[in-house]
């Protein structure tokens, strides 16, 4: 386990609900990556992200998928992708990802509390 936090550091982190809107291979990444496009509604908007999710994930089963993410990190720069926002899963003992998301449609740009 993680050292504990406080409260206070918790409500730094700014988690909001989205929609994928696209995904594609991020060819320059030295792990099979996807960028995946992801409409966090109004407020914060279209932000782009380069998440290594591919043993469960692709085009055809993540567009339209609504997921969790962090959308307050500075941008990072992955393998010439711009990634604006951490994409959320839980990971196994092999690294595959399992992505957070919401039991039932709701609007995007919600907060995760």
């Amino acid at each position: 386990m993680k050292e504990q936090i406080t409260y206070d550091i918790f409500e730094k982190i700014d988690i909001r609900l989205g929609t994928v809107l696209s995904v594609k291979k991020n060819e320059k990444a030295r792990k099979p990556s996807l960028v995946v496009e992801v409409d966090f509604g109004n407020e914060i908007g279209v932000k782009t992200s380069s998440a290594q999710i591919t043993h469960f994930y692709n085009e055809e089963n993540l567009v339209g998928k609504q997921v969790i993410g962090v959308c307050n990190f500075p941008e990072k720069n992955i393998a010439g992708v711009k990634s604006q926002f951490l994409l959320l899963g839980s990971i196994d003992s092999e690294g595959k990802v399992t992505l957070v998301h919401p039991s039932q449609k709701a609007e995007n740009g919600l907060p995760i509390a």
